[in-house]
């Protein structure tokens, strides 16, 4: 196994990701010939710059001697409002004919079209609109295609079984889109970036571009500090801007997992191993309206997991067991949450090693529509969990039950895997 993980301090975009890979020793002819495959008259130009002090490799999109990778992303927007009607945009099923009549290779078109599908209905979700009037500048769409297609064909080409990232960095401030000034991190990533942690940043600066977002959502397995693995290669992407306190690339990390620091050896079944802190408190008299409350907060302060376990504790009393695995430096941040939202006069935390299988999300298509679904593999066995949200809402609006949702995209699931 070959683990990318990408530490996206500054953010993350498309371009940042290319920059990173090249960086990392993807050959940038080899790229270009994915590009060529497209059929978009695109080139690729990578330059070498300076971002406080780091060395790293900025790509940017050519079209006929012109780079066409604009200042600020292109964001996508309800067809019909913020430009003018001589302008022409581009819709997702544009897009998908576009990279379906290349000549990629089908892993890169099926991997491509689930970052496209992922960025189009979040801005739909977010305009209001149906995915199919969502649109996008046909300069800014070009230069999407080329910085998803680059990077799902790069990490190809360098051999990465796994991704894995940083929580991601957002900026504040406020951007210019189609439809007006909108907050930083604009709404579009949010809606992207959904159950992934984020860092909240005091750079007035878009940190994480729609594209970006897309890419690192659908690609990444997990989120979190980085895994125990044996360094192969280290990349360095430079976005466009320059910022003044914090170099603005993405940092890429190629290696090799390890468990508990000796080479995993587990075939068909191995993950990455990780250390974390499991926090703990005894409760036993307090509301049980208050778990619900307190689960979102923890969650929403980056828990990985929080679960309750019944007890008896002393004098026979029934009470529950809070238990709440963490990253080693949310301790102090998740115990202040549990000792102020609980009745628990203390907490207990210690450290855990955790073993996981090498996971990725993707999205099925079914006759009710899209759905997630989270895959991994057991010695050459699959393993499919479709996502409840997802299958609860495409239940929800077309009438059948919930079950009839779930069994039809665990069937899309393995039909795709079968290919």
């Amino acid at each position: 196994m070959l683990v990318a993980y990408f530490d996206c301090f500054s953010g993350v975009s498309g371009d940042m990701m290319l920059g990173a890979l090249i960086d990392a020793g993807l050959d940038l002819p080899d790229l270009q010939g994915d590009i060529d495959r497209l059929g978009v008259n695109a080139s690729l130009r990578a330059s070498s710059v300076d971002r406080c002090g780091i060395r790293a490799t900025r790509v940017e999109v050519v079209i006929d001697g012109e780079s066409m990778t604009p200042q600020h992303e292109q964001h996508m927007h309800k067809g019909g409002r913020g430009h003018g009607a001589h302008e022409h945009h581009t819709h997702l099923r544009d897009i998908l004919a576009t990279i379906d009549a290349s000549s990629v290779d089908i892993e890169t078109k099926q991997t491509a079209t689930q970052v496209f599908r992922r960025l189009t209905e979040a801005e739909a979700e977010v305009h209001g609109a149906d995915v199919d009037d969502v649109g996008l500048h046909e300069v800014g769409s070009l230069d999407a295609i080329v910085d998803i297609v680059g990077v799902v064909a790069g990490l190809r080409r360098l051999g990465v079984t796994q991704v894995l990232s940083s929580p991601l960095a957002v900026g504040t401030g406020t951007v210019e889109c189609a439809h007006g000034r909108y907050p930083v991190p604009v709404p579009g990533v949010l809606a992207l970036c959904r159950d992934v942690p984020l860092v909240q940043t005091d750079i007035g600066s878009e940190l994480v571009t729609p594209t970006g977002a897309a890419l690192i959502t659908t690609l990444a397995g997990g989120f979190g500090p980085a895994p125990a693995m044996t360094a192969t290669a280290t990349g360095y992407g430079a976005g466009g801007r320059d910022l003044e306190t914090t170099p603005n690339v993405v940092r890429l990390r190629l290696g090799r997992p390890t468990t508990a620091g000796q080479p995993s050896t587990t075939a068909g079944g191995a993950g990455d191993g990780s250390r974390c802190v499991l926090v703990e408190a005894n409760v036993d008299d307090m509301n049980p309206e208050v778990y619900g409350y307190l689960f979102e907060r923890l969650l929403e302060a980056g828990a990985r997991d929080v679960y309750v376990t019944p007890v008896l504790m002393k004098k026979s009393r029934p009470g529950h067991l809070l238990s709440v695995l963490i990253d080693p430096e949310q301790v102090d941040r998740i115990a202040d949450i549990v000792l102020s939202e609980t009745t628990s006069l203390g907490v207990r935390y210690h450290d855990v090693e955790r073993r996981m299988l090498a996971r990725s999300t993707v999205s099925v298509s079914t006759r009710f529509g899209d759905v997630r679904v989270k895959m991994a593999h057991v010695n050459g066995r699959l393993r499919a969990a479709p996502e409840y949200e997802d299958c609860a809402r495409l239940a929800l609006s077309r009438g059948v039950p919930l079950q009839t949702v779930y069994e039809a995209a665990l069937a899309a699931a393995r039909e795709n895997t079968d290919r």
